[in-house]
């Protein structure tokens, strides 16, 4: 995984730092502030604070770390400064057509940026690496769940392009 850079947009990485802080400032101070609490009432085996509380905090901190090693990783790409926009790269939002004329818009995001929902995809995706590079009018086969699918680049846009 070392090897492996964790691509993300300034958004993302933005957010990343927000969700660290959040867990190791705010969530974590408090929880260990009710696991003393709870310490101190006696008897640990049946508080449920306490157990609670603990459990919570083993939770956080496996978070913190993967949170953590994540921005280590983290190589910030500004989709932006994309210098050739007229091709599917990191950042860009890519409308394409399947054979039946469906279109479905998707953004080529970080790993931490997923969001499936809204069309935000992993660059390491099967669509997104089938689209690397391709130029609007460009077909791409993409092996997906449903089975291998034929798709054409209807549109390809960048943020503040």
């Amino acid at each position: 995984m070392a090897d492996i850079p964790n691509y993300i947009t300034p958004a993302g990485m933005k957010a990343l730092i927000e969700a660290h802080r959040a867990l190791f400032e705010v969530e974590r101070p408090k929880i260990v502030e009710i696991v003393s609490w709870a310490a101190g009432n006696g008897d640990r085996s049946e508080n449920g604070d306490y157990l609670y509380g603990r459990k919570r905090l083993r939770e956080i901190d496996r978070e913190l770390t993967r949170i953590s090693k994540r921005l280590k990783n983290a190589r910030v790409v500004d989709p932006t400064k994309q210098p050739d926009k007229s091709r599917v790269f990191f950042g860009a939002t890519v409308t394409v057509a399947d054979e039946d004329d469906r279109q479905r818009t998707i953004t080529i995001v970080g790993e931490d940026e997923t969001d499936t929902p809204r069309g935000h995809i992993s660059w390491r995706a099967p669509l997104s690496i089938a689209l690397k590079g391709a130029a609007i009018g460009d077909l791409r086969s993409v092996r997906l769940p449903g089975g291998v699918q034929e798709l054409e680049v209807v549109s390809i846009a960048y943020p503040g392009a």
